[in-house]
Parts: structure tokens; C-alpha cells; sequence
């Protein structure tokens, strides 16, 4: 599903109205007959009560003019409250003003700095429509407004918002200043991206998007950039496997991770490998680890390396890397590494010489942030997998600027280090050297423990070893994931849940997206 920017959203009403010959009003009539059509079906005892439409002096105000009439034509009892004189509404909301005061509309206009006009109009309503600010908002939210948005939330009443809560910001998910939050949100023609990611997340509430008639032509020339996955598009990038398949049709993937005390992430990654279907797997790990990741891994091969009783991982050149690389089809390398120099060593040989898909996680992002720029050098350009905190040290920016702008970030470094980017998190977003941008909707906070993001690692290196494109070897694999763990959560509750839920879950959760698949397909 495409997801808009604000911006992206602005010129897809003016091609649609200017270029394309739909008048703006048309477009405002079919947004108001949206939230109508959604409050009747949601909440038509709430409607009986009376609604209570709390309008600003711009479009979304005439939005919810165009609300406040159509409820009262189907003889529901509506009124407005306008922040704003009514001489200062936008040309088309002022029409949609003259339009339902013909038929008798209540109309108040509320002062600044006097709220009492604003309840004595809420009394005895059953519901809340803010259609106060737009998706074009940039400064914060403060003054009586931000009063008028905190009397709200604290009345109790359900809040429908009209096209995004009032204080949102709608590129960035993020509230500016005071924002309402709503029980659901009517967004028109696409998903903005703030109501898709959190913070944003929370304050839309269910979100609903409305087709309100923007031209397919407008939608081509824009081309929006974003998309939120959904499990019809991701089914269709299953490998599909035939009757008379060996393992050695679905790639053989090099693991290269472990050290002392962290031979637990190589086990995870390999098994999430193994369990999203790569044909063999061979765990490259430090050779006094040998005997217990053998042990541990009895469907993966194991490859010792360094001197015997070595527990750290040893410094890799050209002639080891070609002699490991023979006859594999994809790479992971980071988990459980260690940080030291070692490692470093062995990551600049990979930048330089590996020629195979391949995806560094964990330490391996670690060895990496001290210098980024061979990134850009790399013979392929590698996924990396970074929660926050490891994006922080890839960037330098704090973990909080991080999530504060969790795609332009993503998608900066992304282009400028020539890599694929999955920004791991609530709602992890993917961003590819040119500039596409997925979010991934699936997944839950039970997912919170460790060992997660080494099956993570596993799934995706596995899809690559299985000949997928690193973006659709992305895309599936985070949203298998994520769709793994809500499985899990749903069977045994959201606490408690270890990494080793997930790799058991997956054959289950790979069958049913490919139920989906055929189910698309008739």
C-alpha cells in the first residue's frame, strides 16, 4: 500500500483539481461522506446522542462542514464550533458554511481564551469530530488552540479525526505541540506517513483511508516512494519450491558469527536460516567454540576457524575468505563477533572482496561505525540490519534523533553508503539505495527480548541465499518475522516470548502467507 507525504498528498490534490479537471469541492464533499459513512457504521448510537463537529478557519474545517450537513440531512443531530470568525474560513469551507446554514446548521464561533462556549456545546453530545488542522501542519500546537485540543481528549467522547489528528505531524509521526487523540482517523486518498509509524501510530487510532476520486494520472507522476506492506504484496516474494527440488536449490549460506559467551546469536541466526527454507547452512565460527555449536546445530555444517582453543573470532584475509566463500550463495556476518580489532579486520576483507549477496548484523555493525564510508566502496553493497542504538553509532546522532526521524534517516544513509537499511523497531522501516522506503506493520512488544534480531538476521540471509533481490529478501523477511511473532504472542500471550518461539513458528507462519499467495491468485 502506498503511503504519502504531506507534500506528496498536496500535489495530488492540485494535479487532481488543476490538471486533471475534478473540482475541490467534489473532492471536500466526498471526504466529508467518508467520516459520515464511518461514524454510522461505527458508532450510530453515539451519532443519535449528537455530534459535535469542532472546526478550524481552513479545508479540514470545511471537511467537517461538509460532515456536520450530511449528518443532518440523515437527521442526526450536528453542530459545529468554529475556532475561527467565520469570515476568516477558506473560500471552500466558507461555501460549505453557507451551504449548512441553509439548512439551519447550529454555528458557534468560540473566542480565544474562553472554552465555556466550546462545553456548553459538548454537553450531552455522544461524539467528536475534529476537523481543526490539516496534514500541512509545522509549528507546534500552543495557546488556546492547544487548550481547545486538551479539552477534547479529556472530555471522554470518542474522537473522529478528519484526515489526521490535529497536532500530528504527518511526515514524521510525531506530536507538534498538542494533538488530539483519536479513536479512529479518516485519511483521504492515501496513508500519511506519521500515521503509520509511532509515535503516530497511537494518536490516529484505527485508521481508515478513504478513496475520494485523485486521478491515477496525478498518482503516476507523483510516484510516492513509501509503502506500508501488506501480506498480498509480500506472498508473491516466496520462493517457491518444486516437487523435485534438493537442497541444493535453495542456496547454501555462510554464517559467520560467535565468539565466547555469544555462541547463542549464531545459533539463532543459523536456525532462522535453516527454518525460512535455505537449503545447507555453515556456521564459520571460532574453532574452541566448535564442539558446542556442533552440538548445537545438528542440520548445519560448522567451519572451525583459528588456532585450536581460540574463543575470539581471528582476523580473516583474501586467501581465507575465497577458501570459506567456495560454492556459497549468500553471507551474514556480525553476530556475537565481538568488537575488536580482529573483527574489524575480517569486515574490511568482506567490503573488499565478498562478490555474493550478503548482510552484516550486530558486532558487525559495531566494527563498522567507526568508519562508514567503506561502505561505499564495497564490492556489493551489503543489508544492514541496525536496531537504534546501533544506527546511533552509525550515524553519531543521538537514539532519540534517530527515532525522531526514523524513513529520513533510514533513507539518507541508505543512498549516501550505497547499502539496504532495515532500521529495526516498532514499526521498522526499510530504505534502499535509491530512495524506496517500506514499513513493516506486523510484530508486537512481546518481541522485546533478545536473540530476536539475530532470527531476523538468519531469515533474511536466508531469503538471499535462496537467490531473492536483497530488497525483496528485505521486505519479506521483516515482515515474516514480525507476522511470526504476533503468531506467537497470539497463541501464548504477548510476555515471555524468546527468540526460539519465532524460529519454531516459522514453517507454520511461511505455510499460511503461502495460503494467502494462492488465495490472491483464484
Amino acid at each position: 500500500m502506498r503511503v504519502v507525504t504531506a507534500a506528496e498528498m498536496r500535489r495530488l490534490d492540485h494535479l487532481t483539481i488543476d490538471t486533471h479537471g475534478v473540482p475541490s469541492l467534489t473532492l471536500m464533499e466526498r471526504a466529508g461522506q467518508s467520516v459520515v459513512e464511518v461514524i454510522l457504521k461505527r458508532w450510530p448510537h453515539l451519532a443519535k446522542r449528537g455530534v459535535l463537529v469542532v472546526a478550524g478557519k481552513g479545508n479540514n474545517g470545511g471537511d467537517g462542514l461538509v460532515i456536520a450537513r450530511l449528518l443532518r440531512e440523515r437527521e442526526f443531530p450536528c453542530e459545529v464550533s468554529c475556532i475561527a470568525r467565520a469570515e476568516d474560513l477558506s473560500p471552500d469551507a466558507t461555501t460549505n458554511l453557507e451551504r449548512y446554514r441553509a439548512m439551519k446548521g447550529p454555528f458557534t464561533e468560540i473566542p480565544a481564551g474562553d472554552l465555556d462556549p466550546l462545553r456548553s456545546r459538548m454537553r450531552d453530545k455522544g461524539l467528536l469530530v475534529d476537523a481543526l488542522l490539516g496534514t500541512g501542519l509545522r509549528s507546534p500546537v500552543e495557546g488556546f488552540l492547544a487548550d481547545v485540543v486538551e479539552f477534547m481528549n479529556a472530555s471522554g467522547l470518542p474522537i473522529v479525526a478528519v484526515d489526521t489528528p490535529s497536532g500530528l505531524d504527518a511526515d514524521r509521526g510525531t506530536p507538534l505541540g498538542a494533538t488530539i487523540q483519536a479513536e479512529v482517523t479518516v485519511t483521504f486518498g492515501f496513508p500519511k506517513v506519521g500515521q503509520v509509524i509511532h509515535p503516530g501510530v497511537v494518536y490516529s487510532g484505527d485508521l481508515v483511508v478513504a478513496d475520494i476520486g485523485i486521478h491515477p494520472k496525478a498518482v503516476a507522476e507523483v510516484a510516492p516512494s513509501v509503502e506500508l506492506l501488506d501480506s498480498a504484496d509480500v506472498a508473491w516474494l516466496l520462493p517457491r519450491r518444486a516437487d523435485d527440488s534438493h537442497k541444493g536449490s535453495y542456496g547454501h549460506l555462510l554464517v559467520m558469527a560467535g565468539s565466547r559467551g555469544k555462541t547463542g546469536a549464531a545459533v539463532l541466526a543459523c536456525r532462522g536460516a535453516m527454518r525460512v527454507g535455505a537449503g545447507l547452512v555453515t556456521l564459520a565460527a571460532p574453532r574452541g567454540l566448535n564442539e558446542i555449536l556442533a552440538g548445537a546445530l545438528v542440520e548445519a555444517m560448522t567451519e572451525p576457524l583459528g588456532q585450536p582453543g581460540e574463543d575470539r573470532w581471528p582476523a580473516l584475509g583474501a586467501v581465507d575468505w575465497e577458501g570459506l566463500a567456495e560454492r556459497k550463495s549468500a553471507v551474514l556476518f556480525g553476530p556475537g563477533v565481538g568488537v575488536h580489532g580482529s573483527a574489524r579486520t575480517t569486515l574490511e576483507t568482506l567490503l573488499e572482496h565478498c562478490r555474493l549477496p550478503w548482510l552484516i548484523d550486530a558486532d558487525g555493525l559495531n566494527n563498522l561505525a567507526g568508519d562508514v564510508s567503506r561502505l561505499r566502496e564495497a564490492r556489493v553493497p551489503p543489508v544492514l540490519t541496525p536496531h537504534p542504538g546501533e544506527m546511533s553509532r552509525l550515524t553519531g546522532l543521538d537514539t532519540a534523533e534517530v527515532n525522531g526521524d526514523r524513513i529520513g534517516i533510514a533513507r539518507a544513509f541508505a543512498a549516501e553508503n550505497r547499502c539496504h537499511l532495515v532500521l529495526k523497531g516498532a514499526r521498522t522501516v526499510m530504505a534502499t539505495p535509491e530512495g524506496r522506503v517500506s514499513i513493516n506493520p506486523t510484530g508486537n512488544s512481546g518481541m522485546a527480548s533478545g536473540g530476536m534480531g539475530d532470527v531476523l538476521a538468519g531469515i533474511v540471509a536466508g531469503l538471499l541465499a535462496q537467490g531473492l533481490p536483497p530488497e525483496d529478501a528485505v521486505r519479506m523477511g521483516v515482515y515474516l518475522h514480525g507476522r511470526t511473532g504476533d503468531r506467537v504472542a497470539d497463541q501464548r500471550g504477548g510476555v515471555g516470548l524468546i527468540a526460539s518461539d519465532l524460529v519454531d513458528e516459522l514453517p507454520r507462519a511461511i505455510e499460511e502467507l503461502t495460503q494467502t499467495r494462492e488465495l490472491v491468485r483464484a
